[in-house]
């Protein structure tokens, strides 16, 4: 998975019931778009280092595909 500043995060809910987390990606800490990632959550409006797991989506900026973690 790789990501750029302006990028959409989505981190799904690990149990039924749960609610999903959202987020834009704002820096890029590792090589060449890699993880992790430092995200602005938009339900905190925190941002926090991320190391997505199999749970997460990434929307690239002006694209209409996803990319999910492990693909």
């Amino acid at each position: 998975m790789l990501a750029a500043p302006g990028d959409r995060i989505i981190v799904h809910a690990p149990r039924l019931g749960g609610h999903d987390r959202d987020g834009e990606v704002v820096a890029v800490r590792g090589p060449e778009g890699g993880p992790p990632y430092v995200v602005r959550w938009s339900d905190t409006g925190k941002e926090t280092l991320l190391f997505p797991g199999p749970d997460t989506e990434l929307h690239h900026h002006g694209a209409t595909e996803r990319v999910t973690a492990g693909a």
